[in-house]
């Protein structure tokens, strides 16, 4: 996605421990966030996410210790500032200001014994000092609101509320001080998938309105095609791809990706047998030689025992990136990787909320559930009574 940059992470390299015994949890890390963006970060558990995103906000908890690269946060207007440089003081007024954050279990992030308005208001008068108590209030009724919750929960404690209230007070408390980041870390994964679709929705209204950039941490590659202008794939602590959101859904290039969406069982047309991705992600400790993904791999041939491929643009139309050898022309590349990428300037292939119901599978329901005829994977005919 081309703009202007926003926040930018280069080489980032992360460990949990030291010395010989060290589990390198990211490698190499190169990422882009632009202004307005919604970027998705997407693998299966443990392969990196959070401890990236973590790491580039410096809220990272030991034994995790930040062995190389750079991260540096462009604000509307300043200069740029190094986040893994800056002391405590500059990280305490971008944090909740510039940068905020939506952790993934609400219930625990939020103090159980304080009242939704104590938990708002307290944020913005550590922030915003120069608001008054009245202005404050003024301010919680209106967050809450804005994420469609009544005003009358502010007297709430968080047992009181239902999960998808919790998660949607998380995400007024990180929009408080009207951010231009907001980092979301799995925010809908102890959701049912109504609640999700309507805290979706209600994000991507939010971004429109406000046009802040998000990060978008999920396992579930389903959600994101669903919400994300690009997305980036990570397996064992590295970057495999990264591409716009309809390109990546449509045509993967990175055999992990591909898993990934295959995962997935589709909403619409004939049955087919689901295939996943056979074994188990790879002990950080112990990674294997070459290309992480290849004992996992069925395209796998021997170059991708003995070497590990760089992390390089395979389509200049679209700027995506590939981490496999297969795309450097080294073998032939299997129909499954090879599909054509939709035209980016066609409205059925743009990255936004608005994108037609994916084929392959994923979250997109019928706009009525009456459109599904029982015990039909078609959609029944209008008026049909089956």
């Amino acid at each position: 996605m081309s703009g202007e940059r926003l926040l930018e992470i280069r080489g980032l390299c992360v460990d949990y421990g030291q010395g010989p015994d060290a589990v390198h949890a990211v490698t190499d890390a190169d990422l882009v966030l632009h202004r307005g963006e919604v970027l998705g970060l997407a693998g299966e558990s443990g392969s990196g996410k959070s401890t990236l995103v973590m790491a580039a906000t410096r809220l990272l908890r030991a034994p995790g210790v930040i062995t190389g690269g750079e991260v540096r946060f462009y604000p509307a207007d300043g200069p740029a500032v190094d986040l893994l440089a800056a002391d405590y003081g500059a990280l305490r007024v971008l944090r909740w200001s510039q940068v905020s954050l939506v952790l993934q279990s609400a219930m625990n992030a939020l103090n159980p014994v304080m009242t939704i308005r104590t938990q708002l208001t307290d944020a913005l008068a550590a922030h915003s000092a120069r608001m008054s108590r009245r202005e404050r209030q003024a301010r919680a009724v209106e967050l809450l609101e804005m994420v469609g919750i009544s005003s009358d929960r502010l007297s709430s404690h968080p047992h009181e509320l239902s999960g998808g209230m919790r998660q949607r007070v998380m995400i007024a408390m990180a929009l408080a001080l009207r951010p231009q980041v907001v980092i979301m870390d799995e925010p809908t994964t102890a959701l049912d998938v109504v609640t999700q679709r309507e805290i979706l929705e209600e994000l991507t209204d939010l971004r429109d309105q406000f046009g802040f950039a998000i990060v978008f941490i999920t396992h579930d590659l389903s959600l994101l095609i669903e919400i994300a202008d690009s997305i980036a794939v990570m397996y064992a602590g590295r970057l495999v791809e990264r591409a716009p959101a309809s390109a990546l859904f449509h045509a993967p290039r990175h055999p992990y990706t591909l898993g990934l969406l295959s995962s997935f069982p589709p909403l619409h047309g004939p049955r087919s047998p689901m295939t996943g991705i056979p074994g188990s992600p790879p002990d950080l400790r112990m990674l294997p030689s070459g290309c992480v993904f290849h004992p996992r791999c069925k395209f796998a041939f021997d170059r991708c025992a003995v070497e590990a491929p760089p992390l390089e643009i395979v389509s200049a139309r679209s700027g995506r990136l590939a981490a496999c050898w297969l795309q450097a022309g080294d073998a032939p590349v299997p129909a499954e990787l090879a599909a054509s990428e939709p035209d980016p300037t066609e409205p059925a292939a743009s990255a936004n909320g608005n994108r037609p119901a994916p084929e392959r599978g994923g979250l997109r329901q019928p706009a009525d559930l009456s459109e599904l005829a029982p015990g039909s994977e078609e959609p029944a005919e209008q008026g049909s009574t089956a």
